[in-house]
């Protein structure tokens, strides 16, 4: 639990209900997290931000101790996923709220900018890219940093069996190639991380499988009638575009023209591994 905050379950649509860690007070502003973590990666950024926000940290739907559905093909498409924050928000009394995603939660918020441009007044991504665009640069044998895209794209039943045979040492993969500092991820979160996980390898299989499927038709959508993130965006980034031979900001831009791009140079988990730096971003963006 993130220290200082409170913490609910929210039923959110459908009977859904989202475990939410709430602290601070003042313009709101939600964080999602990314895999494969729960709410307490923001647990850093959460707790200087709630000096002057109301600071908003759910488990996304499938992950940590929100509810699980079965996946229907769109339960967990990053538009049933972004309708969730929206209606998490507004069950807390915000009509209108800052947005920040790190790697899944990023996607979710990508989509909630697009389909709830009034909702969302500024909106920040942490190391992703747009779903179109990192499918188009996944290829050659640098793709292979993206196997777990690929494995969790197959239809039901190999991903969720190969997985959860060896859950701990999947998801234990990610946790320690992914950072530079193995020190930001004490050994109690990254045990929390491991147990969450473990318990929500379908759903997990379900979030990925969907920016296979639903994801991808929504974006073409959206990128074929010109819809664009019409907020202030911050997008902070590690530099795998210059291993991958494209231009991230590039690519960025195209999705949203009001950008700020900044390249980091700590590891994926860049909320527990430089708190300060993404803090000082968040504010920037804050104040655009």
């Amino acid at each position: 639990m993130i220290t200082s905050f409170t913490q609910q379950r929210v039923t959110v649509a459908d009977g859904v209900a989202l475990n939410v860690a709430v602290g601070g007070s003042g313009s709101p502003v939600v964080l999602l997290h990314g895999f494969p973590q729960t709410h307490l990666m923001w647990r850093h950024v959460a707790a200087d931000l709630a000096a002057d926000h109301t600071v908003i940290c759910p488990d996304l739907r499938g992950y940590g101790d929100s509810d699980k559905p079965a996946d229907d093909g769109r339960t967990y498409a990053k538009r049933t996923m972004a309708a969730d924050v929206v209606a998490l928000a507004r069950a807390l009394g915000h009509n209108r709220f800052a947005l920040a995603g790190h790697d899944r939660g990023a996607l979710v918020a990508i989509r909630a900018g697009l389909d709830h441009p009034d909702a969302v007044t500024h909106l920040a991504s942490l190391d992703v890219l747009p779903t179109l665009d990192m499918w188009d640069v996944m290829h050659g044998v640098t793709a292979a940093v993206g196997f777990h895209l690929y494995l969790m794209a197959q239809p039901p039943g190999l991903p969720e069996a190969v997985i959860g045979a060896s859950a701990d040492a999947f998801f234990g993969h990610f946790l320690d190639v992914w950072t530079n500092d193995p020190a930001s991820i004490p050994a109690d979160v990254r045990a929390a991380y491991l147990k969450a996980s473990r318990e929500a390898v379908p759903s997990i299989v379900a979030d990925y499988r969907a920016s296979a499927t639903a994801d991808v038709s929504d974006d073409l959508a959206d990128r074929d009638a010109g819809n664009r993130l019409r907020m202030p965006v911050t997008v902070l980034q590690q530099d795998w575009g210059a291993a991958l031979g494209f231009d991230a900001a590039a690519r960025w831009r195209a999705w949203a023209p009001d950008l700020e791009h900044r390249t980091v140079s700590c590891g994926h988990f860049m909320a527990e591994e430089a708190p300060g730096e993404v803090v000082k971003a968040l504010r920037d963006l804050l104040a655009r």
